[in-house]
Parts: structure tokens; sequence; C-alpha cells
């Protein structure tokens, strides 16, 4: 049995961008599809660096409003908008995402020709749909009204990203984090609908839009989360679920192709009730489905037990852990892209 494939889902904590690449790439690069560049520095801590957005918007103010992600003992403000100002008003210019990824993507593509990354491997891009960052900068009331003027700012992006770089070397991937998943597991009133059904129906009306703009050249990728607060999820999964259910919304409606899907698998599910609703998933042969059973915290033996059960329920998928490392200890990195290798060679 052939190994593996490995993902990585983002955040690596290394120095910058070409420790990344040279060390991810001689830990697993035959086993690579796409590689980050580990979101170092200041972006570690996922969205957080996004703050001047909104800090430096002269739509917005703070507001009294506080959100406080579940692990975390720190409150954070959310902004309103000022005295005088309506949503008409607000407008997002620059989200350094196309600018990030071109100066990595010199860098990535330096290396690779000097054979420092393996030839198959694209150059992965993350970025994240309006409701997971407005989710914890913006008043909850003006979260719906926010959500597609952010996602304007993010279409473009995606157009300055398409027009930079090699559209048959990069990856396009979109975060669906826990401001969804979340929301659907609690299945509780919020800006997107009032039941987990409106939910679904909304959150993928709205991804459906980003997804499509992607230039259909361009390799698309989802990573479904539920937070990595303090290594802790914001809800724990009942079981894949509400997973399966989105990526068969997104697999049957967009219009272009989807190359991956990620799921996440918590460190102490390795029951078959998790893994379950795997069997109704439906996606095309084109999509490959990665599962993120790999914990460093019990090893290749807790990691094997996770495996053997997902096996029950689908054969062919990549592995990866559920969340990116970035808040991890960085002494850990390199035992953790061990396991990844260990695991993958099961087949």
């Amino acid at each position: 049995m052939s190994a593996r494939n490995v993902y990585l889902v983002g955040s690596v904590p290394m120095a910058d961008a070409a420790t990344v690449f040279e060390t991810v790439s001689a830990a697993v690069g035959p086993l690579l599809l796409t590689l980050p560049d580990g979101e170092t520095g200041e972006r570690l801590d996922w969205i957080t660096w996004l703050e001047p957005v909104f800090r430096d918007n002269p739509a917005f103010e703070l507001s009294p409003e506080t959100f406080q992600l579940h692990g975390l003992a720190a409150k954070h403000r959310r902004y309103q908008l000022k005295p005088g100002i309506s949503v008409s008003d607000v407008r997002f210019d620059n989200l350094f995402y196309a600018d990030i990824a071109r100066q990595s993507y010199a860098t990535f593509s330096a290396l690779k020709r000097a054979g420092k990354i393996p030839p198959q491997v694209k150059f992965q891009i993350d970025l994240v749909p309006a409701h997971s960052v407005i989710w914890l900068f913006v008043q909850e009331g003006l979260q719906r009204a926010i959500d597609s003027i952010y996602n304007d700012a993010v279409l473009r992006e995606i157009d300055k990203i398409a027009a930079a770089l090699p559209h048959d070397d990069i990856a396009i991937q979109f975060d669906i984090a826990s401001a969804v998943f979340a929301r659907l597991e609690r299945d509780q009133p919020s800006p997107y609908g009032a039941t987990k059904t409106e939910m679904q129906d909304t959150f993928s009306k709205i991804v459906l839009r980003l997804a499509n703009h992607v230039p259909a050249d361009i390799d698309l990728l989802f990573h479904f989360c539920y937070g990595d607060a303090g290594h802790r999820h914001v809800i724990e999964p009942t079981d894949m679920g509400d997973m399966v259910d989105y990526a068969n919304r997104l697999a049957g409606q967009i219009e272009r192709p989807i190359a991956q899907i990620h799921m996440p698998v918590p460190r102490d599910r390795s029951d078959a009730a998790y893994f379950a609703p795997l069997q109704r998933l439906r996606l095309p042969s084109s999509t490959r489905l990665c599962l993120g059973l790999v914990h460093y915290t019990d090893g290749l033996e807790g990691t094997r037990k996770r495996l053997e059960t997902a096996r029950q329920f689908v054969r062919d998928f990549g592995v990866a852990t559920e969340c990116g490392f970035g808040r991890r200890d960085p002494a850990t990195i390199p035992a953790l892209l061990r396991l990844h290798a260990d695991i993958a060679a099961l087949g």
C-alpha cells in the first residue's frame, strides 16, 4: 500500500518562510502536495494580526462588547461603527494576503528551482472568509451586514493573487473555522440563521461566492476547523456529521473543482461513532479528503488507532493535524513532522 499524502494546515512556528519551506520539505517533502509559508511572525496566531484592518479603518471604533474564545482567558473587544457612519460607508482596502503571498512565493520558487522543494509541491495560500474574521472583531449585531463588504475585499485579494502568481504552482485554501462549525454544533440562532439548516444554507452561499471566484486552474482547498485556542476546540464536535453535510453542499454546488477538503479528528475520538458520518460523504473522485488525526500528544500509537477506525468508513485520505502548528512549542515540530511521515507510511 502506498504512503498517504501529508498536508499542513497553515502555521508553523519557525523563524521565517524559508526555514519553514526547507525544514518541512526535508522531513516530508515527497509526501506533500501543497506547502504553506508557515504564517510566521505576527501571523502565527491565525487572524489576530488582522486587527489593524478594523482598528485603522475610519468607519470603526472600539465598542464595549467583548468576545472570548473558549480556552483563552483574555477577552477581545469588538468594533462598532462610529457615530454618523452607516454600513454603506464601510470599505475594506488592502487585507495584505496578496502582498504576503507574493513575497513568500518568491522564496518558494527560488527554493524549488534549487531542488529544496519537490517539484510536485504547490505553494499554499490560506484565506479566511468574513464570517470567521468578523466573529472576533465586529459586534454581533453588525456581522451579517459587514460580511459581504469584507468578502468584497477577499475577492480583490484573490484577483491580485491570480494576477501575480503562476496558477499551476499555487493553491488557495479557505479556512472554514469555528465561527461556522461551533454555531452548527450548538444549533443556536445566530446572525446567519435561526436554525442549523438555515445556517448551513447561508454559510454555503457565502463560501460559494468566494470559491467560484478562484480561477479554475488554481487548486482550491478547504480547511474545516473547530478552533485551537489554548489547544482546545471552541466546542467539541459530536461526530463528523456537520462537516460531511457541509462538504457535500460545497461539492454539489461549487461550479469549479475542489482539490481537497480537510476535516479534524479530536485526540480522544478513535471510536466508530465519530467517523460513521463519512459513510454519507459524496465527494467527486477529483477531490481529496484529508483527516486531521495526527496528534503529537499520544504519538504513533494513538494516531494509528484513529487511522484504523477511519479506514472502516473511508479508504483514500491524506493525513494532517487538526489545525496549524502555530500555537505549539517550536521544539516539538521535528518530532511532529516525523510522526506525519510515520503514519503516512502505514498507508
